[in-house]
């Protein structure tokens, strides 16, 4: 058994976005890979990208757009986004909002034009 404690999870930032990294093939996971994801209020990604994998946001705080003309997502609520479908998170509100994501390990993301960005640190 492997335990990531809360307190030395590492952590990652992009703008307007802190990723909490937790299970991975790094820390004892060799399937599946999650992490927390908190949002800043009032983001919104500069562009899209696809994954080769479904991928799963759980909201706990806050509120989430996963694509800019997406519904919103709230506290308590799930989303399962297909392989290959567009991503473009987001945080209409004025709070920040937090989500849990899962995805199998090993995924490929991709700009919007198809060019392969590479495993995040987070999921490594």
């Amino acid at each position: 058994m492997h335990v990531i404690r809360a307190a030395r999870a590492p952590r990652f930032e992009v703008p307007g976005v802190e990723f909490t990294a937790l299970a991975a093939p790094s820390r004892g996971s060799t399937e599946i890979c999650t992490w927390r994801i908190t949002v800043e209020p009032g983001l919104r990604s500069p562009e899209a990208h696809t994954l080769d994998q479904d991928e799963i946001f759980m909201v706990v705080a806050g509120t989430i757009h996963l694509s800019p003309d997406g519904e919103p997502l709230g506290p308590g609520d799930v989303a399962v986004v297909p392989a290959g479908e567009p991503i473009q998170l987001g945080n209409p509100g004025d709070q920040p909002a937090e989500a849990y994501v899962a995805i199998r390990a090993g995924f490929v993301p991709r700009t919007a034009d198809g060019t392969p960005i590479g495993t995040p640190p987070w999921a490594q």
